[in-house]
């Protein structure tokens, strides 16, 4: 990668005088709604909803699908079926908002700033879900010391250790994505070197695709959710600099990868739940990701989020990270006791308040010593 990368600049952007300048440029370039503060509304709506849907998708359908869930939902689990395709919203997301984050960042800067936001938040709840899973889990989530510290450091795959909680794979995912962004930023981010970043990278990808490429390659491509970064990194550069033909291209061609991905392993899940995932559902839904975070790339959708939006957004990472588990082990061992829709939804709010405290207390305070160094 980085040897594409310095076949197109030149090589004196490494002094540390034209690094500056060009950040300061990045800067000024900035619209009022890309400084602090400035979050868009609508993709804090759709953080909420890709976090409600993945709940949903967990509690409603799959957790019983997998027999992880003694509760069977049947005309709620026809929509939450779908509610999957909450990750690969938030996908899409970092990309967009990832890439905006970090513009005019130093590569140590951006991942200092990665860590603190991920790590705090991450053990405290890997290590609830562990205790919960040790001592309520009935020995169906066995969890091992070097399990259990290979998880610490979020880079279990690499060691082929099993995730404490399944819902943990994403962060592998947006890990992978965190390093490429930090090596633009090693060679000063601009349109030029994120247009050539982005193209290769859906480049590679369709040849991984073709199989002229090694598995191993995936452990850098991530070709499974590849498109949804990209297509983020081009809206964030839409969002920023304007619509070029160059970006909707880009847009587009991830948007015809992420159906053609969305559609085949909506087949896979077809089989593996033995229910049916329509494939124009998953298109339509895919599209409307698309189209929505668009509009917002463009300033067609309201501009600022709330206080109370944001609050409720600001609990997604954590919730993603409490809710599975510790959900399943809820039901397995009350399921049985009372109204399964009353058990559904004191769960819900239980983790939803629980991610909340774990946001207040572990991941707000350290954000915000990170942003004072």
């Amino acid at each position: 990668m980085s040897v594409v990368v310095r076949s197109v600049e030149s090589p004196v952007v490494g002094s540390g005088a034209v690094r500056a300048r060009v950040r300061a440029q990045g800067a000024r370039r900035r619209r009022p709604d890309d400084l602090p503060g400035g979050r868009r509304a609508a993709v804090d709506l759709l953080r909420v909803g890709a976090a409600g849907a993945v709940l949903l998708h967990h509690y409603v359908f799959s957790g019983y699908a997998e027999v992880q869930s003694p509760l069977g939902f049947a005309l709620p689990a026809a929509i939450a079926r779908y509610g999957y395709l909450g990750a690969d919203l938030f996908f899409l997301i970092s990309g967009f908002v990832i890439l905006q984050s970090a513009w005019s960042q130093t590569p140590g800067h951006f991942l200092r700033s990665r860590a603190v936001r991920l790590f705090p938040a991450y053990w405290v709840a890997l290590s609830l879900t562990a205790v919960v899973s040790v001592l309520f889990g009935a020995g169906r989530y066995p969890i091992g010391g070097l399990q259990y510290a290979a998880n610490l450091t979020m880079l279990n795959p690499l060691a082929r250790l099993p995730d404490v909680d399944p819902g943990y794979w994403t962060l592998w995912a947006e890990i992978r994505f965190y390093l490429i962004v930090a090596v633009l930023l090693f060679f000063v981010a601009t349109p030029r070197r994120v247009a050539v970043i982005a193209w290769a990278w859906l480049g590679l990808t369709a040849v991984f695709e073709l199989g002229l490429l090694p598995i191993r390659a995936d452990l850098v491509l991530n070709t499974q959710y590849a498109h949804y970064f990209i297509a983020g990194m081009a809206l964030a550069m839409i969002h920023r600099f304007g619509p070029s033909r160059s970006w909707l291209a880009l847009l587009g061609l991830c948007q015809l990868n992420a159906i053609y991905r969305g559609v085949q392993y909506a087949e896979q899940l077809s089989e593996r739940y033995h229910a049916t995932i329509h494939p124009a559902v998953v298109t339509g839904l895919i599209v409307v990701f698309f189209w929505v975070l668009l509009a917002s790339a463009l300033h067609l959708t309201p501009g600022t989020t709330g206080r109370r939006l944001a609050a409720l957004a600001a609990t997604t990472y954590p919730l993603a990270l409490i809710h599975g588990q510790i959900g399943f082990i809820v039901f397995q061992r009350l399921g049985d006791r009372g109204n399964k829709y009353l058990l559904l939804a004191g769960t819900t709010a239980a983790v939803l308040i629980t991610a909340y405290v774990i946001h207040l207390l572990f991941e707000r305070p350290f954000v915000r010593q990170g942003r004072h160094r």
